[in-house]
């Protein structure tokens, strides 16, 4: 079956039992109960087990996973096989992560029932060994992850600091601008009775002179 038809097909059923309120006991995905193991397809090949990880593991803590690679290369073959330590984060990672967009790929997110990990080869990299034997990321990948989203923050609250500035900054020219105008105004208007009053004093003075 056509790997976009497949992913379409899963979406379909995780919508109509939305829709019906069926019951997890009935679910589909009730079949997979006995396998915290999910399939991941039409992956980026650029993507490595730390980058898949990030991603999944937002609905649980991943203790396995297996990267298929090319065994003379070592280059990603595009897909992989993902274990939760809790079964029921895998129908979560496939209602909701089935046919997104990821790095410009469509992916296929589907259970498996039956899947056994390789053993540990003596090729494998540490942060793969420590997936598989203490789960999750292994700590410096966290701390990396931790660092971005920290520096990500750090980032758009200066951002956000220096429009509140640039927009103090302007309130402030603004508020001396109209000051300024309203003296300027004010000082015009003095002027202008000063000038209005001047000739009635005269003609007062000139006319109690004749007098």
């Amino acid at each position: 079956m056509n790997p976009l038809t497949n992913v379409k097909n899963i979406k379909k059923l995780s919508e109509a039992e939305l829709k019906l309120g069926i019951a997890e006991k009935n679910s589909w995905h009730n079949m997979y109960k006995d396998s915290a193991w999910i399939f991941i397809g039409g992956l980026n090949f650029e993507l490595c087990e730390g980058d898949i990880i990030c991603v999944f593991s937002q609905y649980g803590e991943v203790v396995n996973i297996n990267l298929i690679r090319d065994k003379k290369t070592g280059k990603s073959k595009g897909y992989c096989f993902l274990c939760y330590e809790d079964q029921r984060s895998t129908n979560l990672a496939v209602d909701n992560l089935n046919g997104i967009k990821l790095t410009g790929r469509i992916i296929r997110v589907d259970h498996v029932a039956d899947y056994k990990p390789p053993k540990d080869d003596p090729h494998i990299d540490e942060e793969i060994r420590h997936v598989r034997k203490e789960g999750c990321a292994p700590p410096q990948l966290i701390q990396n992850i931790k660092k971005e989203k920290e520096d990500g923050s750090r980032r758009r609250d200066r951002d956000s600091d220096e429009r509140s500035k640039e927009r103090e900054e302007r309130r402030l020219k603004e508020k001396a601008r109209r000051h300024e105008d309203h003296s300027h105004r004010k000082k015009h208007n003095r002027r202008s009775r000063s000038r209005s009053k001047s000739p009635r004093r005269s003609e007062k003075y000139t006319k109690h002179k004749h007098n």
